[in-house]
């Protein structure tokens, strides 16, 4: 994953509303509908959100009929875990300051 990848997906979830959408979609597929009814926000701006989830890869959607299902793309999630994970702290000293 490179850095512009990441950049992406930090951006998509600084948005409160994003990272709980994202957190709702762990559990598996969402249709937008059941997404739409935990905020208290308009359909086109659910859409939006979408969007930018979608757009940086972390989310799939699948339309059926008129309605948009989303999940998770777990390719893409567990590549930016990696990514976060080999992050160090090797500056602090020992070293246990991350731990």
């Amino acid at each position: 994953m490179n850095a512009m990848d990441v950049a992406l997906i930090c951006k998509a979830l600084g948005d409160a509303n994003r990272l709980e959408i994202v957190q709702m979609l762990s559990d598996g597929e969402k249709c937008g509908c059941k997404l739409l009814e935990r905020f208290e926000i308009t359909q086109p701006t659910l859409s939006h959100h979408m969007k930018i989830l979608v757009g940086c890869g972390l989310v799939n959607d699948r339309k059926e009929g008129k309605w948009h299902h989303y999940s998770l793309n777990c390719e893409t999630l567990m590549n930016y875990k990696h990514f976060i994970e080999s992050l160090t702290c090797l500056g602090c000293g020992d070293g246990d300051c991350c731990k």
